[in-house]
């Protein structure tokens, strides 16, 4: 069985350019060829529990059959978390109750599903935040603590405060650009930890955000987000050209040499290497 091991971490409504122009960390990065960047279209609709579900399956929304944020149900396809269990490898999670409700139980229940640990459900340590301004300082302190206690094959970290922002304040606002210049901070102490336990890691985003503060249309605002990869399975540089949401999940799948799901598209991304 491969020692592979994978952090994948998803910074809700995170907008592509607004990570080129405001992540001085993950540029540093891929300045210095440590790490390769992509510009990712999101499925549409482009909202969070949709999209959620399409980074962790890999299948688009008519496929998967969560087309709004009120769907709440367990999810119907074999998402990372299946995969990974299957072949006989751990899980984890810091994540918005969202993906619990995906994946472990549904309807969330805030007294009991907020600390899952040593489950045998698909994510088998989860600690899941219900509040939309819950701190991302304190989510990536959370994270820490799994990498450093639960030492899973796969962790997915899911922090909130920029979508948060952006819904207050719009992405054309200070109050959005600094909260992801404090996010590219946590990066900065969290990935190196990351790297030194012998992670892979990936940051992307679900979505973007508009000038009006929303999100859940088709412009390049709502849609296009970053996709940093620190692999050595991954050419390091800035890669042009548009990917396919789509390419996520079969990434995080080469990474951890495991087999993707059927309904998986092949991965086509430049710079891989086999």
């Amino acid at each position: 069985m491969s020692n592979k091991r994978v952090v994948l971490i998803v910074v809700d409504a995170l907008r592509f350019d607004t990570a080129c122009t405001h992540m001085g960390f993950m540029q540093h990065l891929v300045e210095r060829d440590a790490g390769a960047r992509y510009e990712v279209r999101s499925e549409v609709p482009s909202l969070s529990r949709p999209l959620y579900e399409t980074i962790l399956t890999g299948t688009p929304p008519i496929i998967h059959g969560v087309t709004s944020n009120a769907t709440v149900r367990l999810s119907n396809q074999t998402s990372l978390f299946h995969l990974v269990k299957s072949n006989g490898k751990t899980t984890a999670a810091a994540a918005y109750y969202w993906v619990s409700e995906l994946y472990n139980h549904a309807p969330f229940n805030h007294f009991t599903d907020r600390i899952q640990l040593d489950t045998d459900l698909p994510i088998k340590d989860g600690l899941f935040y219900f509040e939309d301004h819950y701190p991302d300082s304190h989510l990536f302190a959370e994270a820490a603590w799994l990498l450093d206690n639960k030492n899973p094959d796969f962790l997915y970290i899911h922090p909130m405060n920029v979508d948060d922002d952006g819904h207050k304040f719009t992405a054309d606002s200070k109050g959005y650009r600094n909260r992801v210049l404090a996010v590219d901070a946590i990066l900065s102490m969290f990935i190196p930890k990351c790297l030194e336990q012998g992670y892979e890691v990936i940051v992307t985003a679900d979505h973007g955000m508009t000038s009006d503060g929303n999100h859940g249309g088709n412009t390049i605002e709502d849609r296009h987000v970053p996709m940093f990869v620190l692999s050595d399975k991954v050419k390091p540089g800035i890669n042009e050209g548009i990917v396919s949401q789509l390419q996520v999940a079969p990434l995080v799948c080469q990474l951890l040499e495991i087999e993707p799901s059927g309904e998986m598209v092949p991965l086509l991304l430049n710079g891989v290497r086999n």
